[in-house]
């Protein structure tokens, strides 16, 4: 099989990081369309990790083209295909941390003709990623996120397991439903936007609505008498700790300006902001003084550096810090 070199210039550009959104849409359609064309998108792949950079340039020539394919192992894959992709840099981090790449890890298991594909995405911690799925539908993976997803014929529904912070923009489809899988609630809409954070380590998830609708149902460790619909501006909280359920009107934009590599904070605890700060910059932060978790700060972080951040927040809280063995170390200002 052979395809278009243009086609084959879209394959290595997703890989590269620098395919466009319309266009990323419709090599999404393309791969998922049969497993010929997702076999030979892997086999683009495998050529893509062999050769150098700007590879869409360098395939543009038949004789470079033969030269990468001569790469490839006559041994076929059957089973298990793993394939990784760059995604464009949303932001930017300390000069020491150098230039972080957004990379998303894809797995797709083959089963039989009757039965789905299913699909993983992972986002590293200081990347925020962006994917377009099949039916058109734009997610943002924040730091440290991973998603699965199936398609194939025998999918009834639209389905996406979450595990971490992910804001979506689901296409409408009539009668074909969009859930959220967490581990502890599903989500879920026809066509909306909305940001759902629920990693695993943390003691709380939150599921936020933008526009539309959605519904929020229990699963088997998190029994609520009836589902709960929600409104645009509203949040539902689920606390681990105390099994408590919250629904409160708030501002959106505080959950889910991540999205533009943008985070506010508004009376935040140090404690809850060095985890955020932890994923954003992909960085291991230590405090000395466990007293100083309790103080609170508001603020913005744009596209500031880590080091950059830490000296703004030194400046409006009685705390110091330095850098030991690649671990930031925070104690009181003495």
């Amino acid at each position: 099989m052979y395809l278009k070199r243009s086609v084959k210039s879209k394959i290595i550009a997703q890989l590269d990081g620098d395919l466009p959104i319309d266009e990323l849409n419709e090599l999404s359609d393309w791969i998922n369309k049969s497993k010929e064309n997702t076999k030979y998108y892997t086999e683009i792949k495998d050529l893509w990790e062999a050769s150098v950079l700007n590879a869409s340039e360098i395939a543009e020539t038949e004789k470079e083209w033969k030269r990468f394919n001569d790469r490839i192992s006559d041994k076929k894959k059957r089973e298990l295909f793993i394939y990784s992709g760059n995604f464009k840099t949303l932001g930017k981090v300390a000069a020491v941390f150098i230039g972080i790449i957004i990379c998303s890890s894809l797995i797709i298991k083959f089963f039989s003709r009757t039965e789905p594909i299913y699909i993983s995405y992972f986002a590293p911690k200081g990347s925020v990623s962006q994917m377009v799925l099949p039916d058109s539908t734009l997610i943002y993976l924040n730091s440290g996120t991973e998603i699965k997803y199936k398609i194939g014929k025998s999918s009834e529904g639209r389905e996406i397991f979450l595990n971490g912070e992910a804001w979506f923009k689901v296409a409408k489809e009539k009668n074909k439903l969009f859930t959220v899988h967490t581990s502890f609630y599903d989500v879920n809409v026809l066509g909306t936007e909305f940001n759902v954070k629920a990693y695993e380590s943390d003691s709380k998830s939150e599921t936020t609505l933008e526009k539309g609708s959605v519904s929020i149902s229990s699963l088997s460790n998190l029994k609520m008498t009836e589902k709960v619909n929600m409104l645009p501006g509203e949040q539902f909280t689920f606390n681990r700790v105390d099994s408590k359920l919250q629904v409160n009107k708030v501002n959106t934009k505080l959950f889910t300006s991540w999205k533009e590599n943008k985070l506010i904070f508004v009376n935040m605890s140090l404690e809850q902001l060095i985890i955020l700060i932890e994923r954003k910059y992909d960085v291991s932060i230590e405090v000395e003084d466990k007293s100083i978790l309790s103080y609170h700060y508001s603020g913005t972080i744009k596209n500031e550096s880590i080091l950059e951040f830490l000296n703004i927040v030194k400046h409006t809280m009685p705390i110091q810090y330095k850098i030991e063995n690649q671990k930031i170390l925070i104690r009181k200002r003495r």
